[in-house]
């Protein structure tokens, strides 16, 4: 009999997840406490913005192999495989993550598991979570020592989410058991051959963590050769490409700019840093910290350089504003860079005009206080200067005359390093980028 499956919690993981399993022929329940998040979903509407997504889950709703609740009575009888995919955020006034969502969903779920099942833990955590929830789910559980955890890290990527998850470049298996190591071998063999790492609970924890804390690091390094390279009137872009060739180092990820942002990497690395403290081994991820700080220094200086074009002062400029996601390809504004530099300007005094294409709703939720277009011309509107702060392909692909055509002075600073210098500057534009002469 095939596993039927449950996701707890239907986020930005879960409801990826729930479709996608759907997809590939397995019924599955997902289960959330927020109730207009459900009714949402069971309408096939997405409580967030993810390319390709909509369908999938409209496509499972139909065939009836996807539903949505807000009962874990319903959730315990229904699943043989319970999947945990609740967010673990930052904690306030803190580095380390907060877990307690985690640790609501196992006491609420625990108390109906009468039967022997698996429970899977998909979030981003502190190593050592896995072991104390296994602890406690035999604990709370009727079922006791029949109910058992596995760790199994997600790896997607924003805007990219539908492709990670029914094309994974990696599976990573966090088991105790051979029995708990085939259940999950069964639940992913429709993806076919994919290299997967069967391993224990805190090797699987640290793999998504030391992946980010790498990735934050390959940023953090080409923003900072960005500072060196302005002081020495040196050209980012051009050493990047160079690096590029070098097959030990590659390009990806090698893109000088803005930093990033979002709801992963910034908190991630910073979890890490303190579950590090917590054991005693600080001393190695010191260097994080450094990590962190070029990242927000890049935010700081984009303020600069906007003030410098324009003068030396916001007060009396118009400001539009390309970009409110953290990245291309979502409407998350967490942490967002282009959000930070945008509230910074307007708290000096700057008349500040954004427009994203997806992003606009959450932006305005977040930051009332700032101005909104409708488009990018919109938003340039009479500008002073323009900055261009996430990369979106319909920024990418603006005509700089036309643009032109709609400011007051053409100026624009090139958060992203994502247009063509030489375009800009031929029809009159002052173009200037972060690392850039």
């Amino acid at each position: 009999m095939p596993y039927r499956l449950t996701v707890l919690g239907t986020g930005y993981l879960g409801a990826t997840h729930a479709a996608c399993m759907a997809d590939l022929g397995f019924e599955v329940l997902g289960l959330d406490v927020d109730e207009s998040k459900i009714a949402r979903l069971r309408a096939g509407e997405l409580p967030m913005y993810e390319p390709g997504l909509e369908e999938v889950l409209r496509r499972n709703l139909e065939s009836g192999r996807l539903r949505f609740t807000t009962s874990y009575e319903e959730a315990a009888a229904f699943g043989d495989v319970h999947f945990v995919c609740v967010g673990t955020p930052q904690k306030k006034g803190e580095n380390a993550a907060d877990v307690s969502y985690l640790d609501a969903v196992v006491e609420s779920l625990a108390p109906y598991l009468t039967r022997e099942c698996l429970v899977v833990g998909k979030s981003t955590v502190p190593v050592g979570t896995a072991q104390r929830l296994a602890d406690k789910l035999v604990r709370l559980a009727p079922a006791g020592p029949l109910v058992e955890l596995a760790w199994n890290p997600e790896f997607l990527r924003e805007g990219f989410a539908v492709q990670d998850t029914l094309h994974p470049d990696r599976i990573v298996l966090g088991v105790a058991s051979e029995k708990a190591e085939k259940i999950m071998r069964d639940i992913y063999t429709p993806l076919g051959d994919v290299p997967t790492i069967v391993t224990d609970y805190p090797t699987s924890e640290l793999v998504k963590s030391a992946a980010n804390a790498f990735l934050a690091t390959k940023i953090s390094f080409i923003n900072a050769m960005a500072e060196v390279c302005e002081t020495s009137h040196a050209d980012v872009k051009q050493l990047s490409l160079a690096l590029s060739y070098d097959e030990r180092i590659g390009g990806r990820f090698l893109n000088p700019g803005l930093g990033f942002g979002g709801g992963c990497l910034p908190k991630d690395i910073r979890a890490f840093m303190a579950r590090a403290g917590e054991l005693g081994a600080d001393q190695a991820l010191t260097f994080l910290r450094e990590v962190d700080a070029i990242n927000m220094r890049r935010r700081a200086r984009m303020v600069d350089l906007a003030r410098e074009l324009v003068g030396g002062s916001f007060r009396g400029c118009t400001v539009g504003v390309l970009g409110a996601a953290f990245k291309p390809n979502s409407d998350d504004i967490r942490d967002s860079p282009a959000l930070d530099v945008a509230v910074k300007i307007g708290e000096q005094g700057g008349q500040v005009t954004v427009y994203d294409p997806v992003a606009l709703d959450n932006a305005r939720k977040a930051h009332p206080e700032l101005a909104y277009g409708t488009s990018a011309l919109d938003a340039a509107r009479g500008a002073h200067v323009v900055l261009l702060l996430t990369e979106w392909q319909e920024f990418i692909d603006l005509d700089p005359e036309e643009l032109g055509s709609v400011v007051a002075t053409r100026r624009i600073v090139d958060g992203r390093n994502a247009l063509d210098a030489e375009a800009w500057r031929a029809v009159g534009w002052n173009y200037r980028a972060l690392g850039r002469p």
